[in-house]
């Protein structure tokens, strides 16, 4: 049986990686400061509590678990805002701290990384899809910390541990089984803020009417945490296939293939809801932009991985996790 490190397993992403291998016949161990991440989607897992950082953790880590086949790497701050105002605290936490971390697990002799990065490192500005040679062109400290970490595991897979890493799009929803799902109360993007004015009956701002895209609104591309999940186990699955030979490091895009624009999010929410959302229409809010939305044609090819759940089903798992979330993280 398989066995993985997932850093970060008990926050949103790698907590679901960490559901799909334990269904997928792999172990997961867990390692996790939760400054973010939440105790209660460690239970009946393995878990280390601690930072990536610490050299003498790893390693023992490693030393009680010398089977670890590879790391999946999803420890990070995430939020963007707060990496505008913090961005020495981004920088220490997702760089530096990157950086420490692969030193350790090359101490350890670990060749294989997965590492989660962001499809916020593109320049995605008018509507267009992206493929993974797109310019690039990070838009916030946060997307930084994810494009400076691609290129410095790009230099260090040269000589030390190789690197797949896998540019998520929209990630939404929760694990069918719900046992985890995005532990933040009121989270900040368009799928919970449109849930939030569902909750409190007020109509939905839909910033930006006008931009170069099917309806005048923004487009993104929104794929199933699930699905993102087993995207995961195909790349522990297909590593060596994938990065064999002189390849030691390469990036692949994780999304449905397709843009969804805000105003065909909001069908689809009402599609799933009883009672129809209002929207109203807004002026775009600083910073904003058209957005875009990726070709998957590497992921199916390299990780043979094209998402199975829609749209309405992120949705409908989003609901249902909400009560499960308040009943579960009482704090």
């Amino acid at each position: 049986m398989l066995k993985v490190l997932i850093a970060g397993g008990a926050g949103y992403i790698g907590s679901t990686v960490a559901s799909a291998c334990l269904d997928a016949g792999i172990t997961p161990v867990i390692l996790d400061s939760l400054v973010r991440g939440r105790r209660e989607f460690t239970e009946g897992r393995t878990f280390y509590e601690g930072d990536i950082a610490d050299g003498a953790l790893v390693d023992r880590i490693f030393s009680e678990h010398p089977d670890i086949v590879a790391v999946v790497h999803c420890a990070a701050l995430i939020v963007v805002p707060e990496s505008v105002a913090d961005p020495i605290g981004y920088y220490e936490a997702n760089v530096a701290k990157s950086l420490a971390f692969v030193r350790h697990l090359h101490r350890n002799g670990c060749d294989r990384i997965i590492f989660s990065s962001s499809a916020s490192i593109y320049q995605a500005e008018d509507g267009s899809p992206v493929n993974e040679d797109s310019p690039l062109a990070p838009q916030s400290p946060y997307a930084r910390t994810k494009a400076v970490c691609e290129e410095m595991f790009a230099d260090i897979a040269v000589a030390g541990p190789r690197v797949l890493s896998l540019r998520y799009f929209n990630p939404v929803g929760a694990d069918p089984k719900l046992r985890t799902g995005l532990q933040l109360k009121r989270p900040s993007h368009a799928l919970g803020v449109l849930i939030q004015a569902h909750q409190e009956g007020r109509p939905f701002p839909i910033t930006g009417t006008d931009y170069p895209t099917r309806d005048g609104s923004g487009i993104r591309d929104y794929v199933h945490v699930w699905d993102l999940a087993a995207a995961h186990i195909a790349a522990i699955e297909r590593f060596d296939s994938i990065l064999t030979g002189p390849r030691r490091s390469i990036a692949i895009n994780l999304g449905t293939g397709f843009g969804t624009t805000v105003r065909e999010l909001c069908a689809a929410f009402n599609k799933v809801v009883s009672t129809p959302l209002a929207t109203v229409d807004a002026d775009p809010r600083p910073g904003d932009v058209a957005g875009g939305y990726t070709k998957s044609d590497r992921a199916a090819e390299l990780l043979g991985w094209t998402p199975k759940l829609s749209l309405e089903d992120g949705i409908r798992s989003a609901l249902e996790w909400i009560p499960v979330r308040d009943a579960l993280l009482k704090d």
